[in-house]
Order: structure tokens, then sequence, then C-alpha cells
């Protein structure tokens, strides 16, 4: 699965099909999952070794997916966890998957390398837009850096989730 550098992606939308949902299991730190147990029962969880995760359904599907007949949507909008926040975006301190060149992304003094799962149905090849990297990939990197909760471009018009992907061999999302 590569992980593709952000100047290699001219755009980005949520096309809210659902894919990242269906595709892998979602990391939960502990204060997202006792936030997820309080509002809707230890049931919506698993535990792994080390780690705890969202439960998938029979088909493969996060608990939380509700899917229509044009789109699906999360149940959690109000309170994704970092990792669906993030989706399709993985950034890093130090440049991981190489090319750091093209995945560096400076924010003030800080500087991430930021990567874009290629599984991703949103994503437009292509030189960068200037709307993509200094408004939504900016938005990105604050939520990864902590500077920023609200989601107002990384996510699909507050119907979608956005995972950030940890990939072991499991095609698992979570944190690195």
């Amino acid at each position: 699965m590569p992980f593709i550098p952000w100047r290699n992606i001219a755009d980005w939308r949520c096309i809210a099909c659902g894919d990242c949902c269906r595709l892998y299991s979602v990391v939960i730190n502990f204060h997202e999952w006792l936030k997820i147990v309080k509002n809707y029962g230890l049931e919506h969880t698993v535990s792994g070794v080390g780690d705890l995760f969202i439960k998938r359904e029979g088909d493969g599907s996060c608990v939380f997916l509700n899917s229509f007949s044009d789109s699906c949507r999360c149940g959690l909008q109000h309170m994704k966890p970092k990792a669906c926040q993030l989706w399709p975006f993985k950034i890093l301190s130090t440049p991981k998957y190489g090319n750091a060149h093209e995945a560096a992304y400076a924010l003030g003094e800080r500087e991430a390398y930021v990567y874009v799962d290629s599984m991703c149905n949103g994503v437009r090849y292509g030189n960068a837009t200037w709307e993509f990297a200094s408004q939504t990939l900016r938005e990105f990197v604050e939520i990864a850096m902590g500077l920023r909760t609200a989601q107002l471009r990384t996510t699909g018009n507050g119907l979608f989730p956005k995972p950030r992907l940890r990939f072991d061999g499991s095609r698992t999302l979570g944190y690195v």
C-alpha cells in the first residue's frame, strides 16, 4: 500500500464512499475508548494485544458506519477518534516513506512530513492547488500537532470520518 508525498496530490475531498471504514480497523487511545464506552457501551469496542479498537461488523465495516443509498456517514462524527480525523493523511515528524523533500510541510517553525494513502478515492493527483496546500492540508497538520480540534475542510461536510493510518501489514488504522 503506497503512501504518496502530499506535493503529488492536487486536491482531496471526502466523497463519503465509506471505503476507509470498511477496509481498516481503527485503533483508539484510552481517552477515546472511554468516551465511546460511556456513550455507546463496551460492546462497540474490542481489545487486541496492546491496542484498543472500534468493533467491526461481520462484513468488516466499522460499527459506527451508516450507509445510505448515495453516501456513508459516521455515527461518531461528534467525537471521532484522531485516527479518523486524519485519514487519508499520515503526518509524521520524520520522513518514514521516503521522498522527504516532496513530503515536507512547514507550519511556522515546525515541520511535518505528510503522506497520503493512495487507497482513498477522494484523492486527485497532480500539482497541489493553493487551496489544498494552504488550507486543507494545513488543517490536517494542525489537528495532528494538537493545535486545532475543529474540522472544517478535513471531513466530508461533517458526514464522514478520516482515519489516520498506521500500516503494520494488517490493514490497521491508528497512531504512529
